[in-house]
């Protein structure tokens, strides 16, 4: 068993919760096909932000896991809360529904680069990690966290490379970046998690910062409908980070709730052999509410989806 998968069966076992959250990472002979850890969903698609009482929907929507927000604003830290926690513990057992990993939203409008306290959150995110039995930490840079570099018109600037976007960066903000997670992955080595980077930039350019930084603490949480929009190499990304790179992957189109239509811009089937050539062995997220109003009709048909498109059989 590899580092990454110890982590993901000891922090799921400190939580308790199901064998379907937390079985072995495995070849399927048959089809030479990775069995991932799980199918989670993001919880604001699920419900309001760090709602435990959420958890039931989750079964019901024939989910294994729910990623947590550390919080809904910086007034509203609420896994800081042991009762928060405690409840998360109780209703996820019942349920059987892990907490695969921990978001940091926040961190969209209170950038890592610019406010210190965005740097307390990524701490916080760690120690509620631990309490929950999660093995990761999103944190994000979209917003004005962004790490592309805006020109004097405040528009980003577009390098394409073989047919695919290529965002200059903003030097001044990775750099700072950089120098505060030196200053955190410590804390993340020492607790057995991992730390994602989402953001907007190609995965070379992750790899770079990854380097610069330093951490085999330090991976990126990829989203496929978000390079897909910005115009990257979705496969050859995934080819290109491998799996002891990526810590999670958020499943989601970029222009419709439905992951495989018709309308949709993700090719779901190019993404799925992409991971399988890298024997991806960890969780699947559903970053999608599903249509109005049918939250459970279509969470339930994507689940299906992921299942069929993604997973051993």
């Amino acid at each position: 068993m590899d580092r990454r998968c110890f982590f993901e069966h000891t922090g799921a076992a400190l939580a308790a919760v199901s064998a379907a959250g937390v079985l072995a990472a495995c070849a399927n002979p048959s089809t030479g096909r990775q069995r991932t850890a799980g199918i989670g969903m993001c919880d604001w698609n699920l419900g309001e932000m760090c709602d435990p009482e959420a958890i039931p929907r989750a079964q019901e929507a024939g989910l294994d896991g729910i990623q947590v927000s550390l919080g809904r604003n910086p007034d509203e830290i609420v896994l800081r809360d042991p009762a928060v926690r405690a409840r998360y513990g109780e209703l996820g057992r019942q349920h059987d529904i892990a907490f695969h990993s921990i978001a940091l939203g926040l961190l969209n409008g209170n950038p890592l680069a610019e406010q210190p306290r965005a740097a307390v959150w990524v701490i916080d995110a760690i120690e509620a990690a631990v309490a929950l039995g999660a093995s990761n930490v999103l944190m994000a840079f979209f917003g004005s966290g962004d790490l592309r570099f805006r020109d004097e018109n405040g528009e980003f600037v577009n390098e394409p490379e073989d047919g695919f976007s290529v965002y200059r960066l903003d030097d001044a903000k990775v750099t700072n970046v950089v120098e505060a997670l030196r200053q955190i992955m410590p804390r993340a080595e020492d607790a057995g998690v991992i730390l994602g980077l989402e953001n907007t930039i190609t995965a070379r350019q992750n790899l770079e910062i990854m380097e610069r930084v330093g951490s085999e603490s330090l991976w990126v949480y990829y989203d496929v409908g978000n390079s897909t929009g910005n115009g990257y190499d979705v496969p050859g990304e995934l080819r290109m980070l491998g799996n002891d790179r990526i810590c999670e992957v958020h499943l989601k189109d970029w222009n419709t709730p439905l992951l495989g239509s018709a309308d949709g811009m993700v090719d779901m089937p190019a993404v799925a052999a992409a991971l399988d050539d890298i024997y991806y062995d960890k969780w699947l997220v559903l970053e999608t509410s599903g249509r109005e109003g049918r939250f459970l009709e279509d969470t339930r048909t994507n689940v299906t989806l992921v299942k069929q498109t993604f997973l051993a059989t």
